[in-house]
């Protein structure tokens, strides 16, 4: 397969620049080993996380049924940040993808901070996640030790994403393809349950009451949405995953295209529907749902045999592909900005395959090391870097607006052909999702709780800081260094 290349002309790109300097090389060593149909279950599987089967539970507890207005809320600021993300992406399909557009829109502080953190971000979650699946795989294979699934899945899905680009894509088709059929299934038969059409069903078919009939639809008052929404918020990250993976695909410009397009229903009907069958299925407050989780206590509802098995095998799916996502996901952040100048330079060579190994290898360490942190010290270290990290989504959609609102001008002065995406309402739409997400992020400072908001903003506040700190320092030693090579020079 031949190798893409990131030479000009680029639409959007900068001007050729020095290595070193925010220029990508001439040739980018990646590969186009991502078909459209890894790209559309990308697209789809992206937005279904661990956290919709496991989080929920605790949301619907928070806000009762009004916690479908919170997941309506998040789900559109996630529709319009994709918008923005789709239309600067489909014009110019990057492994940096939203870093790299920060680079060119907002300055080099900007691509440098965002794509730090969000490698961060990644490499923590394959900590998470790495931990969550071994306590699955440890309550069926008790013989095996927790701490060595949590290394066998990582050395697994590390060997994966190194084989070869498409080995991932195989890897995520199946994993999402489980999750949405799962997903589909659960909405069909809860639907069939909740009119009292599905044969054999357990459920008393209450139709839509349960919404309004226990405390009513807000039980805890409107202010639940807000908390709902803070509950709910992180199980969303991920949609952003396809617009970084078309930079490998075979038509990236029509991938982009079309999962942008697509995300609306996408979280309408995996996020909306399937909490709006389990809200149907049984009053809010049940003690089922907190015991048991959402899901397993709606099939239980229904009378669906092994339904805490049947769940645990379909989370366990969810995290494997959030751990395959993630490290490909770290690795091509990584990849992108050793292109720029902004990462060591080994991280931008790929091997024969196609592969950025040093990037990925890099990544899975500390993806390793923070697993260690989880089991020596899980209330300590691991919980500074879980908090650290915790507002990094955010963080990044602002960025993302922020992004969006230079590149629209970049692009149309530029290439406006290559504008095939368009943000509904630009400027307007693109200033409200700013507040929005401003608004969460102040809401998230009213929630003082040991490991809550509060902290989680601080210390990811913090965190930028000093990343943004090293950026502008950095490149002030570089434009000394350039004058003193200029004067020396002459």
């Amino acid at each position: 397969m031949s190798k893409m290349t990131t030479s000009p002309p680029n639409p959007v790109a900068a001007p050729p620049t020095p290595p070193g300097h925010g220029q990508a090389p001439q040739q980018s060593g990646l590969q186009s080993g991502l078909k459209n149909r890894h790209l559309s279950m990308i697209a789809v599987g992206g937005v279904i996380g661990a956290g919709l089967f496991v989080g929920s539970a605790s949301g619907i507890a928070a806000a009762g049924p009004g916690i479908l207005l919170s997941y309506a809320l998040v789900g559109a600021m996630v529709v319009f940040v994709m918008r923005m993300l789709g239309e600067m992406a489909a014009a110019n399909p990057t492994s940096g993808s939203f870093s790299a557009y920060a680079d060119r829109a907002l300055g080099r502080w900007a691509g440098f901070s965002i794509g730090w953190l969000y490698w961060f971000f990644w490499v923590v979650v394959l900590a998470v996640e790495a931990t969550a699946g071994a306590a699955i795989l440890t309550s069926w294979v008790p013989a095996v030790p927790q701490w060595a699934w949590a290394l066998i899945v990582m050395f697994v899905l590390t060997a994966t994403n190194l084989s070869s680009v498409a080995s991932f894509g195989e890897f995520e088709f199946w994993f999402a393809g489980i999750k949405v059929v799962a997903i589909a299934a659960f909405i069909i038969l809860g639907g069939l349950a909740i009119f009292g059409v599905l044969p054999g069903s357990a459920n008393a078919a209450t139709g839509f009451s349960n919404l309004t009939s226990h405390g009513g639809f807000l039980p805890h008052g409107p202010s639940a949405i807000l908390t709902g929404v803070l509950m709910v918020v992180f199980s969303f990250m991920g949609s952003e995953i396809v617009t970084l993976a078309a930079g490998e695909s075979e038509d990236p410009e029509r991938a982009v295209t079309k999962a942008t397009k697509s995300v609306i229903w996408r979280v309408g009907i995996f996020y909306l529907g399937s909490i709006l069958v389990v809200v149907s299925l049984l009053p809010w407050n049940d003690p089922s749902i907190i015991k048991k989780g959402s899901y397993v206590a709606a099939l239980d509802s229904i009378g669906i045999p092994h339904a805490g098995q049947i769940m645990n095998v379909i989370v366990l799916t969810a995290v494997l592909s959030c751990l395959n996502s993630g490290l490909y996901t770290a690795s091509r952040m990584a990849f992108s900005l050793g292109q720029r100048g902004d990462a060591p330079a080994a991280f931008a060579r790929t091997n024969s395959r196609g592969v950025p190994q040093a990037a990925i290898l890099a990544s899975v360490l500390f993806g390793f090391i923070a697993v260690g942190f989880n089991y020596l010290w899980p209330d300590t270290v691991f919980q500074f870097l879980l908090n650290s990290s915790g507002a990094v989504a955010l963080f990044v959609w602002l960025v993302i607006c922020f992004s969006q609102l230079r590149m629209r001008g970049i692009i149309l002065r530029e290439n406006p052909e290559k504008l095939v995406v368009r943000m509904w309402l630009f400027p307007y739409l693109t200033w409200a999702t700013i507040a929005m997400i401003s608004f969460v992020l102040v809401y998230m400072l009213t929630d003082d709780s040991e490991g809550g908001g509060r902290i989680q903003v601080l210390l990811s506040v913090l965190l930028a800081a000093l990343v943004v700190a090293v950026s502008l320092v950095r490149d002030r030693l570089g434009a000394r260094a350039a004058e003193k090579a200029a004067v020396t020079a002459r």
